[in-house]
């Protein structure tokens, strides 16, 4: 069931099949509790507070599990495992403490659905590479709908530009864990509507976005 407009308390989401969504999710330990607090509070739209939020993130705090490519494949596997059947995954990016999807959700697959589907498997795969327990993923993520062709272009070109912007490559094509290296670009105009997997209805696994997958934001 989606829910259109939501909020679990802290972030609010729009939930409706057929949007073409930009999300970004990231590890536990990205961006301490207390600064997303004080940056959220700040005045100013909520694109610019986003774009403080990134440019943090793009600084690399925490342990960038994601930057060992072991791990960066995971999570890669896993958003291209549901592209077809629970989502249309039109570009991505795996960052060293974060990830940005553009997908397009799905009838009966809400986005909740599917970002808990990929943070529960991501998180199980992640702990036994490293041989450790506990939390890998922030409970909540940042989710917009894309408005129109401009902004779909924007969202892509942004998607794929993180590794330049953050000094991590010279040319978005040579960053290995993102949809800007393939010859043939995955976009292509959008057309709304269109149990061993992170998105089958088996139980707590999907029951919502927050699970036991991520820490809380607070």
């Amino acid at each position: 069931m989606h829910k259109f407009w939501h909020s679990r308390g802290y972030l609010p989401h729009c939930d409706t099949p057929g949007l073409l969504q930009a999300i970004t999710f990231r590890l536990a330990d990205s961006l301490p509790a207390s600064v997303l607090d004080r940056l959220l509070q700040e005045a100013g739209s909520d694109v610019e507070k986003l774009g403080r939020i990134e440019n943090l993130l793009d600084a690399g705090h925490g342990a960038c599990w994601l930057k060992q490519p072991a791990v960066a494949d995971i999570v890669e596997g896993a958003l291209l495992h549901g592209d077809g059947q629970y989502y249309r995954l039109l570009a991505w990016c795996v960052m060293p403490n974060h990830v940005h999807v553009l997908v397009e959700t799905r009838e009966s697959y809400p986005l909740s659905r599917v970002v808990q589907g990929w943070k529960s498997f991501t998180a199980r795969l992640i702990n036994r590479h490293l041989g450790r327990t506990g939390t890998v993923w922030m409970r909540d993520y940042f989710d917009r709908y894309v408005r129109d062709d401009h902004h779909l272009a924007a969202v892509v070109a942004y998607i794929h530009n993180n590794p330049v912007k953050a000094g991590l490559v010279q040319n978005e094509c040579e960053w290995q864990h993102s949809s800007a290296r393939f010859e043939t670009s995955i976009v292509k105009a959008p057309t709304v509507g269109a149990p061993t997997s992170p998105f089958e209805n088996n139980g707590n696994a999907t029951k919502n976005a927050d699970g036991d997958v991520g820490a809380p934001m607070r």
